[in-house]
């Protein structure tokens, strides 16, 4: 019985020892436990998909707080799992901390700044950019990267690719009207047709640069030519691939490769494609608002050639090879003379062979008395 009762008190001893290792080692663990993750969307959602949620700056400006749940589900960052606190990254836990800007454009040229965490490429593009040395000179309106891609509801910049242009036209408005009205803007807003130019591929993307400038102007043809000269692009609309051949070959294209080789950087007249065609106004030659249009043709020539008349215009090609179909005086000239160069040069070559044969054969008879 005395043994009993000490087994039973030993094993107590035994219980209250693994009691208290227990509770030592939960303390423990509660102590060295890291600190909670960042806030989840979840959590950031939770307030603000409130629509009425926003806050007063000291520009006296309300800036919405609001964010549309649907939309944002939609945005390419929630597809890549990427959440609120990797821009917002000195926001941890609410209450928020008092924000430092005191108008929403000061605001948003501090938080875009958060891009170049991911796309630090095309970040350092846009600091070359045009839009970079408007800000640089005082006009904060510039674009940055949210105003193009927006903050919480990024999505693919071309899909469709008319948004494209719908972005670009949120500064450049009376321009884009004058885009749609083109035969490219026509074509990309009616047929959604994925072959026409949009702003992006004459312009660039983030590394925008000024196309006033004397080496925008002359590289204008080899511009034109990344689609003009594609045969078999130019073949799906029956259009000439031959443009920037025949153009290189002309008094302008000659002019303007001379001014691009030996001096870029200084303006010169001589007319390149936008000259003739337009820039965001080019429309069909067969439209009769066209500047190419043959109704038109003279008074395009006269921005330059102010005294040219009628026969100036009649007496141009365009931009085709010389043929027997279109021009048969000029093919049956130009194949007269080609025939006539290569005649003389022949017979001159036979006049100068028999010249050094005679002569020979006169200083061996001299050599021979």
């Amino acid at each position: 019985m005395v043994m009993h009762k000490k087994n039973l008190r030993s094993l107590g001893y035994v219980l209250l020892g693994l009691i208290v290792l227990s509770g030592t080692f939960l303390l423990t663990t509660s102590v060295t436990a890291e600190e909670p993750n960042q806030p989840t969307d979840e959590y950031c959602l939770s307030c603000h998909t409130e629509k009425d949620l926003s806050l007063t700056l000291p520009s006296g400006e309300t800036l919405s707080l609001y964010v549309d749940l649907e939309i944002h589900g939609e945005s390419v960052h929630t597809d890549a799992g990427i959440e609120c606190h990797a821009c917002h990254t000195d926001i941890t836990s609410y209450p928020h901390p008092e924000l430092q800007y005191t108008s929403v454009r000061e605001l948003s040229r501090n938080y875009y700044l958060a891009c170049r965490q991911c796309h630090a490429i095309n970040y350092e593009k846009t600091l070359d950019s045009m839009h970079t040395q408007i800000a640089e000179a005082g006009n904060l309106d510039a674009p940055v990267c949210t105003d193009c891609h927006s903050a919480h509801y990024v999505q693919e910049p071309d899909n469709p690719r008319a948004l494209i242009s719908d972005t670009c036209g949120q500064c450049h408005a009376e321009i884009n009207e004058t885009y749609i009205r083109s035969v490219h803007g026509g074509a990309l807003i009616k047929d959604d047709n994925p072959d026409v130019p949009v702003c992006t591929d004459c312009h660039g993307v983030h590394n925008i640069h000024d196309p006033r400038t004397a080496q925008f102007h002359v590289a204008t043809p080899e511009l034109c030519a990344d689609c003009h000269s594609n045969e078999e692009l130019m073949n799906k609309y029956g259009l000439s691939s031959d443009v920037y051949d025949i153009y290189d070959l002309s008094w302008h294209g000659v002019d303007v490769s001379v001014y691009k080789a030996r001096w870029p950087t200084i303006w010169h007249d001589s007319a390149v494609c936008t000259d003739c065609h337009g820039i965001h106004n080019i429309l069909s030659t067969h439209d009769p608002e066209s500047m190419v249009n043959p109704e038109n043709l003279l008074g395009t020539c006269q921005q330059c050639h102010e005294d040219v008349g009628p026969n100036w215009t009649a007496a141009w090609t365009g931009h085709h090879e010389i043929s027997l179909e279109r021009t048969p005086y000029l093919f049956y000239v130009n194949n007269f003379y080609k025939t006539f160069t290569y005649l003389v040069l022949g017979l001159s070559v036979v006049y100068v062979v028999l010249q050094i044969i005679r002569n020979t054969v006169n200083r061996a008879r001299r050599s021979m008395r």
